[in-house]
């Protein structure tokens, strides 16, 4: 392998294995459904972006969270998995060692970015419920823009205490990634230098994740005391909000308990998993939720429903108002054609 000019390292790239076990006849497969799932996640959240950019009606507080969750999920899906389809459609896994550091910090900067992001959909939804007089004082537009740039500039911090030590680590050899993508996990194994300086990024890492966690558990369950205790709610509304709650959480411990497994391993004898079960884990935790987000989010909200209705019944007039165009210089076509060879 070619050296880079750094006393560190002799490895100048990686190899992104994916799947150790996974016969060569299913990589054309493989590939087609990361790529569909790429499209979906991608055309899913930027339908939200462009129906939030062209209706004023939606620039309010909720909205600038959901757009800020759809964005992010487009990143984390951009970041991640065009390398992988590339890995099993033309058999092209090689990385180099910056663009891993980098994808790896991508990685998880959108992964705290979303915790961070879930958190405040969490508080803001506590406060429009329990405190339905205040927040429209306390959740305006710029108030949530200026706390939606925080999260996307704050998520950095812990993600560059892992790039910044791998910046400064030694990679001798080998250089394949059991993994879809470069991570944190991944790169430790194939350090040849301590890995006992990683215990900081997990430590970091599990911080970001799981303080906003119990935040928003407190804010879930705060919510459904508050509706439970309000006597003008009624129980049609009271389930209404139970479902909610039920869906959105269970997202949520779709996107935290996994994370938790997987980046706990190597610091806990007990719990052990295979390569391939692991990949799938992370796929799963990772990709899932940006694919169902605009479903569970955002499609099912009452305003977004009638603004995509109305775009459609939009849609539907002009095709009728260009076939009636159409038809009618059709017809006075025929008739002319018809009067001159008269």
């Amino acid at each position: 392998m070619g050296e880079v000019n750094n006393n560190f390292t002799k490895v100048s790239e990686f190899i992104i294995v994916g799947f150790p076990d996974l016969q060569q006849e299913y990589f054309h497969l493989v590939a087609w459904i990361f790529f569909l799932l790429y499209v979906i996640t991608v055309v899913g959240n930027s339908i939200l972006v462009v129906i939030f950019s062209l209706e004023p009606s939606l620039q309010k507080p909720m909205y600038i969270i959901m757009v800020s969750l759809a964005l992010s999920d487009i990143g984390f899906a951009t970041v991640a998995l065009p390398k992988l389809i590339a890995r099993y459609w033309w058999n092209d896994g090689i990385i180099g060692i910056h663009t891993c550091f980098f994808q790896t910090h991508m990685i998880h900067y959108f992964g705290s970015l979303n915790s961070l992001i879930l958190l405040t959909m969490a508080l803001d939804r506590c406060l429009a419920v329990c405190f339905p007089f205040r927040y429209p004082l306390l959740m305006t537009v710029p108030n949530m823009v200026g706390l939606t740039v925080f999260c996307w500039i704050i998520a950095h911090i812990f993600p560059g205490i892992g790039t910044i030590n791998f910046t400064f680590a030694s990679f001798c050899g080998p250089n394949k990634i059991i993994q879809a993508f470069c991570d944190t996990l991944s790169l430790t194994a194939l350090s040849c230098g301590k890995t006992n300086q990683y215990g900081a990024s997990y430590g970091a890492a599990m911080f970001i994740l799981y303080f906003p966690l119990g935040l928003i558990i407190v804010s879930y369950f705060w919510i459904i005391i508050s509706v439970f205790r309000m006597k003008l709610y009624s129980l049609q509304g009271k389930k209404k909000t139970i479902s909610t709650c039920a869906t959105q959480g269970c997202i949520i411990s779709i996107y935290y308990i996994p994370r938790f497994f997987v980046y706990s391993t190597p610091f806990f004898p007990n719990l052990t998993m295979t390569a391939d079960k692991r990949i799938i884990t992370t796929l799963f935790y990772s990709f899932f939720p940006p694919l169902s987000n605009p479903f569970i989010y955002c499609l099912r909200t009452k305003e977004i429903k009638e603004i995509l209705k109305r775009w459609i019944q939009r849609r539907k007039l002009l095709f009728t108002l260009i076939l009636k165009m159409f038809i009618s210089v059709q017809i006075e076509t025929l008739i002319i054609t018809v009067f001159f060879k008269t």
